[in-house]
């Protein structure tokens, strides 16, 4: 692919990218959210047409127009979520959409042959008449994995393959993906997952804001330098000289975490926060610092592990456990999981509030404007009109309106996923100015930020994630730099 080039309206998401694949080898595609490697794997396979450049398959170009035509190319991918047919069997979802005729009838015997034998160059031997959705998660990818086989087999993309899946099944992954690689067929390997990525890959292309940042044999490149060149802090400049953060005395605990995991999800997970207490998850898109809110705040489901609070041990099963023991989350995805884009600034302030009180117990109309106001003017919401959709806001007064519906429930402990994303530096501003003034009244906050200028400006504490783990804990100070977070997040040797 040589200069691609794709505009959306008002979002140039690649920018004169570049990317080439070579036979045999496993070529990873790396970056942050937003840096373009969806559209470049989409315009790749027909998904999107590109503006500017031009994609050429051994050495001839090559327009594709549609999936359809990149499978006939020979061009295939497999998503993290396994895109298949679970009420079907295997041999079905192998050849949904092709299948074989014989006299004008679907030749099940043939088909079924022709799926053990794909499935065995995979090592995977199991009965393709059984419906998909009784095996695994993992044997559902290898089966995805067969299937972009049995189309044509040039070029594989493995988009977060293995997201879902456990040590021992990454490790039966890895060696279909060798096996592949020594039969010559090229893969593009996209994962949030640094140790996989240095363990599988031999080549890798980091992208960042659509632009190209390069490409760098994985033998050649350090850890820290990968970490440096997707966040965008070169080596020399990641030593910030800001001021010192703000020491103050720890209060008593409010929250104790022993041992508390999720299979698939997080790795048993230890943190103490006190009260008035900011404390900071840093770390790689991946690196489970979403999933470890999601289990703070009961939307997912711990497998084992303790929670205190206050000294008490606790369930958070569902989110409405944890809302009454004073726990509040305002999630990275607003418009999926925050805003209710079709109601006034006024109603979605107080939905948390209502959902406390009870559908029975409804707040008068005249309490929600006195309380939407107050928050309005308090946060600097504009307009300023309560009633105002919320869906006509920008994403700025969005993650505001969110942080109100909380902030009136006064909880102990407030949860921050990516509050600053997508947002104006005025904006952010605002809300890191508000997150210490709440800290300082005794509020205790779990801020997660792949910003780690912001981590270390507002934090006390910092916990660095890598892969689904915890791998340090430190206190913040002056003598604290990116380079610091930055090594923990790569891992390895630095």
């Amino acid at each position: 692919m040589e200069g691609i080039t794709k505009e959306f309206p008002g979002v140039k998401a690649l920018s004169n990218v570049s990317f080439q694949l070579f036979p045999g080898e496993v070529h990873s595609l790396m970056g942050e959210n937003g840096a373009g490697k969806s559209t470049l794997i989409k315009v790749l396979t027909g998904v999107y047409s590109n503006d500017e450049g031009t994609v050429k398959l051994e050495g001839s170009p090559i327009h594709v127009a549609n999936p359809l035509e990149a499978q006939d190319l020979g061009i295939s991918t497999v998503y993290q979520e396994v895109n298949l047919c679970s009420n079907l069997s295997v041999v079905e979802n192998i050849f949904i959409g092709r299948q074989i005729m014989k006299k004008g009838r679907i030749d099940w015997k043939e088909m079924k042959s022709r799926a053990e034998e794909v499935l065995a160059r995979l090592n995977l031997t199991i009965d393709v008449t059984k419906l998909l959705s009784s095996y695994s998660v993992a044997i559902q990818q290898m089966v995805a994995i067969g299937r972009a086989l049995n189309v044509s087999a040039r070029v594989l993309i493995l988009d977060e393959p293995t997201s879902s899946l456990d040590t021992d099944e990454v490790n039966q992954l890895f060696g279909v993906i060798r096996k592949l690689k020594d039969e010559g067929l090229a893969i593009v390997f996209i994962s949030h997952f640094l140790d996989q990525i240095y363990e599988i890959s031999d080549r890798i292309t980091v992208l960042r804001n659509g632009e190209l940042v390069g490409e760098y044999m994985t033998k050649d490149l350090p850890r820290i330098e990968l970490v440096s060149k997707m966040i965008g802090k070169e080596l020399d400049a990641v030593s910030s000289n800001r001021d010192e953060v703000a020491k103050k005395e720890r209060g008593e605990v409010l929250l104790e975490v022993e041992q508390l995991a999720r299979k698939g999800s997080v790795e048993p997970f230890n943190l103490d926060l006190h009260k008035g207490e900011i404390v900071g998850l840093a770390g790689l898109l991946g690196s489970g610092r979403t999933e470890l809110a999601r289990l703070l705040f009961g939307a997912d489901k711990a497998d084992s592990g303790e929670i205190k609070i206050n000294g008490s041990k606790t369930k958070l099963n569902i989110p409405k456990q944890a809302i009454s023991k004073g726990i509040a989350f305002c999630s990275e995805d607003r418009k999926a999981e925050g805003i209710i884009p079709d109601l006034t600034i006024r109603e979605n302030i107080i939905l948390a509030m209502q959902g406390i009180n009870g559908v029975f117990n409804y707040i008068p109309k005249k309490r929600q404007i006195e309380i939407a106001d107050e928050y309005i003017k308090l946060l600097n919401i504009n307009p300023r009109n309560p009633e105002q959709l919320i869906k006509n806001l920008s994403g700025g007064n969005q993650q505001k309106v969110m942080l109100a519906r909380w902030l009136i429930t006064n909880p102990e402990l407030l949860i921050l996923d990516e509050p600053t994303r997508g947002i104006d530096i005025g904006a952010k501003a605002e809300i890191m100015k508000l997150m210490i003034s709440l800290s300082k009244d005794g509020m205790s906050i779990l801020f997660i930020s792949s910003e780690l200028e912001e981590v270390l400006r507002t934090c006390n504490k910092i916990v660095v994630m890598r892969d689904r783990e915890k791998v340090s804990e430190i206190d913040n100070g002056k003598q604290v730099t990116q380079q610091d977070i930055m090594k923990q997040m790569a891992g390895g040797v630095v």
